[in-house]
């Protein structure tokens, strides 16, 4: 039976991104501004690195690819199908959108992009963008983008703590500025900038662009989700679970444990467990590990009936 391990991410040094990962989630790296932390990754542009046991110091990639077994069952061909991030707004991201799987395998050779956020802090009136107000042509979204007035068309949520968006590929995008996310997505990095604040990079060129991309492929509407999770929220022996989010890529239940809960991975799928708040206590087989507040433990399948205990709170991902 394979034995479950701590990741250490792969991290990203995005201009709009703070220092919040390091302050309260425990992040310890020289990498500044910090946008991401990459926790549950096997994409060629951030590998997760195992933290632990016999695996320490290879890639994610690298175990997976010696034990297949360990995603379960219900892995679907290609391998790992989630990237699962923290992410520091500092300053609002660019508006954007992602590609469909047909779309982004055929024009990028990569997987297509639909993903869920989960709101971890938001600063008092802190937005995120969600499509469009109302239908919008092709036309008008296209002159709207070029004459600068693009931001009159696009729904703005004001969010907290506990919300979700679930943004399929093809939904206009956006997080602003003192929001930390938890967002887990398809394992893919093809995203289209339609409009970036004029901002520049360090050489101190303006962003590039993916107009004639996101006209492909952004769906010119409002939005068709709202910002709650999918279940309700269900009481438990010594824990509540939620349903966060579900999509054939990935199933994200929220986990809050009061005194303890008892989960299982069996052959069909991994667990991912990232903590977002408090330190759990893991126990496996008369094993025991903490995990703290930012970090992200992986639980081959197969590996069985675990417990979760403390006052915590997971995202436990699985397929």
């Amino acid at each position: 039976m394979l034995k479950p391990f701590r990741l250490m991410p792969a991290f990203k040094d995005y201009l709009w991104g703070g220092e919040r990962l390091k302050t309260e989630f425990g992040k310890q790296t020289d990498t500044s501004p910090l946008a991401e932390s990459w926790e549950l990754s096997i994409h060629k542009d951030g590998p997760s690195v195992i933290a632990e046991g016999e695996w320490r110091g290879k890639t994610l990639p690298e175990f997976l690819s010696a034990h297949p077994e360990a995603l379960g069952t219900d892995c679907p061909a290609g391998g790992l199908p989630v990237l699962i991030k923290l992410i520091d707004a500092k300053q609002q991201l660019s508006v954007q959108v992602h590609p469909t799987e047909e779309y982004a395998q055929r024009v990028e050779h990569e997987h297509g992009k639909t993903e869920m956020w989960y709101v971890l802090a938001a600063e008092p009136g802190a937005e995120l963008l969600y499509g469009f107000k109302k239908e919008i042509s092709k036309a008008a979204f296209c002159a709207h983008i070029q004459d600068g007035t693009l931001l009159e068309d696009i729904n703005a949520v004001k969010v907290q703590p506990g919300d979700v968006l679930f943004i399929d590929a093809g939904t206009l995008h956006g997080i602003g500025a003192g929001i930390v996310i938890a967002e887990i997505q398809q394992n893919s990095n093809s995203t289209y900038r339609i409009f970036d604040y004029q901002r520049r990079d360090k050489q101190g060129n303006l962003r590039e662009l993916h107009i004639d991309k996101a006209l492909d492929v952004t769906e010119r509407c409002a939005p068709k989700r709202n910002t709650k999770p999918f279940g309700p929220e269900i009481q438990r022996d010594g824990y509540t679970e939620t349903l966060l989010g579900l999509c054939d890529y990935f199933s994200v239940t929220r986990i809050r444990v009061s005194s303890s809960a008892l989960l299982c991975a069996d052959a069909r799928s991994y667990h991912a467990l990232l903590c977002t708040n408090g330190t759990a206590q893991v126990a496996l087989d008369g094993q025991n590990a903490s995990l703290n507040k930012g970090e992200t433990m992986f639980m081959p399948a197969g590996c069985g009936a675990y417990t979760l205990s403390g006052h915590c709170e997971l995202l436990v991902t699985t397929l």
